[in-house]
């Protein structure tokens, strides 16, 4: 007895599909990245696909931000579409159904449909499309075709239709409460469902997983596979994210794109580690998670149902997270963009402060504001050098003392021998009566890294020079 033929699984090919009418907001990044995962943890491809066929509202600029924003991320495209190159494509699958008596011409204009979807709506009827024009004749209708704009409706049948949702399990939905739709304006003009239908089926995608926001075209998208005569695909609708309100995302939220993000210090690793979580979750419970980790874990049945929270703050310390991780080398080279040019010209000295700095720091645009005390000191008033219930006198007296201790240190070994030369005179005079006036002396600041540390990266010159100017800020 021969034994069954061995049937080889599809090999996983998934498409990210962005139109480029705006920048990538989050929520689109966040598709993008699931779509990428489950593409390389299977071993397979990870199409970009581009939706411009609404040539309106597509602009090229937009077309280019959304591949820099994915190359930015490290989430690299095995294969490039546009659907502009392919219109070709979509009126030869037109014509089909219009040869096959699939599809047929409407010539309702837009108040006629209006008024019929406001009776509809007032007698409790769901508002679908009549059908007024499914039944012309073939000869009226080429008769108007010669001087009239007609869409084309696919033919609907009344049926269920239903999938299953790699996410949400079994999705059913009633044909006859959608109705005959448009798939196109004309054959040059296919509009999204079908032109998708298309591209899924040439490209060969195995999996569409998008927003669940879409869970509504998917009925009608599988209405036009089966129109079409294409294999049906498997679906995963992700969760929706929510504001810190727990509503969906505010228009003000999604606007702000990723290369804002980019732009204000946030790190790629720390942006796709804080997306991941917006769904899904790793098998033990913990809130840093790499790439590389997330591509060997993901699955769809670790992938929540219920929206998921934005949270602001978190994304934040996940950066700061990131940042504090990264070698001080390393760090210095990504924050070169941050901050005036003249900052770089002593790499070693801007490597002390960065060193300072980075544990305070959550994202990489934080530290030029941070950090300009140490190239400009601000202006303060002198009462910020007095410690809680000590006097005018006591710390001037103690900045004195400060000065002439530190003066008598060599340069070379300054910051090795401050804190062993001032911290008898701090224990006797009380570590804050000392101390405090002398990091607001260095820093201008109330709050700042402690004072060896600035003492260690100022150097004698400026440390005795910035405790004299305290000192003269009593005395005027």
């Amino acid at each position: 007895m021969m034994n069954p033929p061995v049937v080889k699984p599809k090999p996983v090919r998934v498409r990210f599909a962005p139109s480029p009418t705006g920048p990538l907001n989050i929520g689109g990044v966040r598709t993008a990245l699931f779509n990428w995962l489950f593409a390389k943890h299977k071993g397979g491809s990870f199409l970009l696909r581009i939706e411009d066929t609404d040539r309106e509202r597509s602009k090229k600029e937009y077309e280019e931000s959304i591949k820099d924003s994915l190359a930015w991320l490290g989430l690299l495209w095995d294969e490039f579409h546009r659907q502009t190159d392919r219109i070709d494509r979509y009126a030869f699958h037109l014509q089909k159904l219009i040869d096959e008596d699939k599809v047929y011409h409407c010539f309702c204009i837009e108040e006629e449909l209006e008024h019929e979807r406001g009776a509809q709506l007032s007698q409790g009827i769901p508002p679908i499309y009549s059908g007024h024009c499914r039944g012309l004749a073939k000869e009226e209708r080429d008769e108007r075709l010669k001087t009239e704009r007609a869409v084309l409706r696919l033919k609907v049948p009344e049926k269920e239709i239903s999938f299953h949702d790699l996410i949400r399990g079994k999705v059913s939905f009633d044909a006859k409460l959608i109705g005959d739709f448009i798939i196109a304006k004309s054959l040059q003009e296919p509009l999204y469902n079908f032109a998708v239908v298309v591209d899924d089926f040439e490209m060969q995608i195995s999996h569409v997983v998008r927003g669940e926001e879409h869970i509504a075209n998917t009925p009608r998208q599988i209405l036009i596979q089966e129109a079409l005569g294409f294999e049906g695909l498997t679906y995963a609708h992700l969760p929706l994210i929510l504001g810190p309100d727990r509503k969906k995302l505010s228009k003000r939220d999604l606007a702000k794109s990723l290369l804002d993000y980019r732009d204000e210090g946030y790190l790629p690793d720390a942006i796709l580690n804080f997306l991941v979580l917006l769904g899904w979750h790793p098998r033990e419970d913990r809130e840093v998670i790499s790439l590389e980790e997330m591509t060997k874990e993901f699955s769809f049945d670790r992938v929540q149902k219920g929206g998921a929270l934005f949270n602001p703050e978190k994304l934040g310390w996940l950066n700061g997270t990131y940042i504090r991780g990264l070698d001080d080398e390393v760090l210095v080279r990504m924050l070169l963009p941050f901050v005036p040019k003249d900052w770089s010209s002593d790499s070693e000295f801007l490597k002390k402060i960065v060193s300072a700095e980075k544990e305070r720091l959550k994202t990489l645009a934080e530290f030029q504001d941070r950090a300009k005390f140490f190239f400009t000191l601000p202006e303060y008033d002198a009462s910020v050098l007095i410690w809680k219930k000590a006097t005018k006198k006591e710390t001037k007296e103690n900045l004195r003392e400060v000065h002439e201790m530190l003066g008598k240190l060599s340069d070379n070994d300054f910051g090795e021998k401050a804190k062993e030369v001032l911290m008898p005179y701090a224990e006797l005079k009380g570590r804050g009566a000392v101390l405090w006036p002398l990091r607001v002396a260095l820093s201008g600041k109330s709050a700042s890294p402690g004072p060896f540390e600035l003492i260690e990266i100022l150097g004698k010159k400026e440390t005795l020079q910035r405790i004299s100017q305290a000192f003269e800020k009593f005395t005027a």
